[in-house]
């Protein structure tokens, strides 16, 4: 069934996906109802709704799901994201005097190390009070997965020797209703310079379901009031070329002299053929260090190989969730009618 968009503030690229057409999500007492609160960069703002469109829409199968749009305040935007916040999102201030069966987190690109010092904190963690008594379930992606523990734990995120960045195998540390269904071996995107640590997680309560000793813990929970928080170090939501933009972008930052270092190529990404050109590549722009180099930057013979080798595993996830989400709502109806 078709991700349905509260108030008709359909985004474009959504639009432009469904044709433009909007379904009653059936029955009040039948839809989960969602808040999504994208806080990524202006260049992910659009291409990350719609990976959690099209994620939520794999995962709710038969299930009717209602979708609203927000962002944090404090977060620097340029003309055209701003226009297009203006047009389909909401601020988080509107969000504090309702209620939702789940909400969505995204992270955002980090300025400061200290989390405290970012100019959104304030808003962030009066949303994350917010999600622990108004929600059923929350999921928190990676730098808001990093706030949630900071703030409600105190548990500090240790900065990485190198960015954690490509497709990495993840084992299952538990069984939980959310891995129902998934393999225990659990393969996700990352794309992060930090990390938070088993031992302080469990320390605190948090349940770790997914952790490899290469690349430590992915999937972790605690129920935090009456909301499940599921936080998730990696990015289940990208799509198959998420990476390399990203990767692209890097390397177009070292090439303006942006940055001192050549990104590291994403781990378990790339095939062999794929690898030998952006190696290839990688010595040309460092022995030439400027923006013109992208020219030659060989994507469209890169692209057209990239596959999603996560999705099957993320609707898993997201379909146990929002499951979840169906029966807690379910549950609470069934109180409140013999109550």
């Amino acid at each position: 069934m078709p991700v349905v968009i509260d108030r008709d503030r359909i985004p474009t690229l959504w639009a432009v996906r469904t044709g433009g057409c909007l379904m009653s999500p059936g029955s009040e007492l039948a839809v989960v109802k969602l808040a999504l609160v994208n806080n990524m960069p202006d260049a992910a703002l659009e291409d990350t709704e719609l990976q959690f469109f099209e994620l939520l829409e794999a995962a709710g199968s038969e299930m009717p799901i209602q979708v609203e749009l927000f962002t944090l305040p404090g977060l620097e935007r340029g003309d055209r994201a701003r226009q297009h916040l203006a047009k389909s999102y909401s601020s988080t201030e509107e969000i504090l005097d309702r209620r939702f069966d789940g909400v969505i987190i995204t992270g955002t690109e980090p300025r400061q190390h200290d989390l405290r010092n970012e100019p959104y904190w304030s808003s962030l963690a009066t949303l994350l009070d917010w999600a622990e008594r108004n929600t059923s379930s929350s999921i928190l992606s990676c730098l808001a997965a990093h706030a949630s523990v900071l703030h409600g734990d105190g548990i500090e995120r240790h900065p990485l020797p190198d960015k954690r960045f490509g497709v990495f195998d993840y084992q299952r540390a538990r069984n939980h209703e959310l891995l129902g269904g998934v393999g225990d071996l659990v393969r996700f995107p990352h794309s992060r310079w930090n990390e938070v640590r088993m031992e302080e997680l469990t320390s605190c309560g948090y349940s770790v379901l997914t952790q490899s000793p290469e690349a430590g813990v992915d999937i972790f929970v605690k129920q935090k009031r009456a909301s499940l928080f599921v936080h998730l170090q990696g990015h289940p939501e990208y799509g198959a070329l998420t990476l390399m933009k990203e990767y692209r972008r890097d390397i177009k930052r070292f090439l303006r002299k942006e940055r001192e270092t050549y990104p590291s190529m994403p781990h378990g990404y790339f095939d062999e053929r794929a690898a030998k050109q952006l190696a290839d590549f990688r010595e040309s722009a460092v022995s030439n260090v400027r923006e013109e180099m992208m020219q030659i930057f060989p994507e469209a013979s890169i692209a057209s190989n990239l596959r999603k080798t996560w999705h099957a595993t993320a609707i898993s996830v997201y379909r146990n969730w929002l499951q979840l989400l169906a029966a807690r709502k379910s549950d609470a109806l069934a109180f409140a009618a013999i109550a």
